[in-house]
C-alpha cells in the first residue's frame, strides 16, 4: 500500500514542471536586462525548454520502464533543482539556454514517470481520480506560476523565482526519498501475439486522437484572449482576469476526474463524453457572437471538460501499455507538444488570412475528429 503522502509529493513535482515552463512570461524584460539582450532573444529560454522536453520524453519514458520509476524520478527532481539554482549564477544567455535544455530533460523524465508510477501502484478503478489530483498540481503551477514569479521578481529580483523552484524541488526530493516506493519487479513485455498487436494499434490510435483533441484545444486557448479583446472590447487586465476562468475550469475538471470515472464506469466513456464537450464549448466560444457571461461559461465548461479528459486518457493509455507504461505515456507527451507546435502556426496563418472564425472552426473540427477517433477505439475495445 503506497504512502498517503505519495500523491501530494507527486503533485508538487509536476507543479514545479508546470510553473517552470510558463513563469518566464512576466520576466522577459528583467532577464533581457540581466543578459544584455532583447526580450525576443530571452524568449529562446522557453523554446529551449519546450524542445528539449518534447524530444527527450520518449527516451526518458523508456528509461523509467527499464531503470525503475524511483531512481528516474528522484534523479529528475535533483536535476531540476540544480538547473534552476545554477541558472541564477550563469553570466550569459547562451549558458542559461543550455541549462534550460537540462531543465527540459528533467521535465521529460518527471511527467511520464509520475503517471506511470500511479498506474503501477493505484488500482485501475482509482487511477483517473489519482491522476486528476496530481494533474491539479500541474494546473496550479501553470495558472499561478506566472503571477507568483512576477511578484517574486518585482520584490526580490529575477533570481527569486528560480531559487524558489530549486528549493521546492529539493524539498520534493527529500520527501520523495521517503515516500516513493521501491520499484515493482519487472513484468514481461507485451510480446508479439495478436492481442499485443491489437493493443499496440489501439494505443497508436489513442495517441493520434489525443494529439487531435488536446492539441486543438490548447491551440484554441491561445486565441481566446484575442477573441475576448476584439469581441467585447476588454482591456489587457480584464482579458487576463477573464481568461483565468479557463484555468479555474481546468482545476475543477481535475478534481472531478475520479467522480466522472465512477459515474461512467469506463474511462473510455468518460473520455468520449468529455472530448465532445470540449469540441462543442470551444467552437461555440470562438465562432459565435454570444454575450460575455455566456462566453465565460463556455470557457469554464471548456476547461472543466479538458481537465476531465486528460486524466481519463492518461489512465487508459497506462492500462493498455502493460509493462511499457513509461514509454507510452512519454510518447503521449511528445505527441501533445508536437500537435500544439504544428497547429499554432497553421491556425495563426488561417486567422491572419481568413479571420478568427474559420481558424476556430478548423480547430473545433480537429477536436471533434479526435473525439470520434476516441469513440472508435472505445467500440473496438468493447
Amino acid at each position: 500500500m503506497p504512502s498517503p503522502f505519495l500523491l501530494p509529493v507527486l503533485a508538487v513535482s509536476v507543479c514545479m514542471v508546470g510553473a517552470a515552463e510558463f513563469m518566464l512570461a512576466p520576466m522577459l524584460a528583467p532577464l533581457a536586462t540581466a543578459f544584455h539582450t532583447s526580450p525576443a532573444h530571452v524568449s529562446g529560454l522557453v523554446s529551449a525548454y519546450a524542445f528539449s522536453y518534447a524530444a527527450a520524453a520518449p527516451l526518458m519514458g523508456w528509461l523509467s520502464d527499464r531503470a525503475g520509476r524511483r531512481g528516474v524520478l528522484l534523479g529528475a527532481m535533483l536535476l531540476f533543482a540544480a538547473d534552476s539554482i545554477a541558472l541564477t549564477l550563469v553570466p550569459t544567455l547562451q549558458a542559461a539556454m543550455a541549462l534550460r535544455v537540462l531543465g527540459g530533460l528533467a521535465a521529460a523524465a518527471t511527467i511520464p514517470t509520475v503517471f506511470a508510477l500511479i498506474a503501477d501502484r493505484i488500482p485501475p478503478a482509482r487511477q483517473a481520480g489519482a491522476m486528476g489530483g496530481v494533474m491539479l498540481g500541474m494546473t496550479v503551477g501553470i495558472a499561478a506560476g506566472p503571477a507568483v514569479a512576477g511578484l517574486l521578481a518585482e520584490a526580490w529580483g529575477w533570481h527569486a523565482p528560480f531559487l524558489v523552484i530549486g528549493g521546492s524541488c529539493l524539498a520534493a526530493f527529500a520527501a520523495g526519498w521517503r515516500v516513493i516506493p521501491r520499484d515493482l519487479p519487472a513484468s514481461p513485455g507485451i510480446g508479439s501475439s495478436t492481442l499485443a498487436k491489437t493493443s499496440a494499434a489501439g494505443i497508436f490510435r489513442l495517441l493520434l486522437a489525443k494529439g487531435a483533441w488536446n492539441g486543438s484545444a490548447v491551440a484554441s486557448y491561445v486565441f481566446a484572449g484575442e477573441v475576448l479583446r476584439m469581441r467585447y472590447g476588454l482591456e489587457v487586465a480584464a482579458v487576463g482576469i477573464a481568461i483565468s476562468v479557463f484555468g479555474l475550469g481546468l482545476g475543477i475538471g481535475n478534481m472531478l476526474a475520479g467522480q466522472a470515472s465512477r459515474r461512467y464506469r469506463r474511462e473510455e466513456s468518460t473520455l468520449v463524453f468529455a472530448t465532445v464537450v470540449v469540441a462543442v464549448s470551444m467552437t461555440l466560444f470562438l465562432t459565435t457572437a454570444i454575450g460575455l457571461p455566456v462566453a465565460l461559461g463556455c470557457l469554464l465548461i471548456w476547461g472543466t471538460a479538458l481537465g476531465i479528459a486528460a486524466p481519463a486518457s492518461t489512465a487508459i493509455l497506462a492500462q493498455r501499455a502493460g509493462a511499457n507504461k513509461g514509454k507510452v505515456l512519454a510518447a503521449s507527451e511528445s505527441v501533445n507538444n508536437l500537435a500544439v507546435l504544428m497547429l499554432l502556426p497553421v491556425a495563426g496563418s488561417a486567422s491572419a488570412t481568413y479571420g478568427v472564425t474559420p481558424a476556430a472552426a478548423l480547430l473545433g473540427g480537429l477536436c471533434l475528429a479526435g473525439a470520434i477517433m476516441s469513440a472508435a477505439v472505445r467500440r473496438a475495445a468493447a
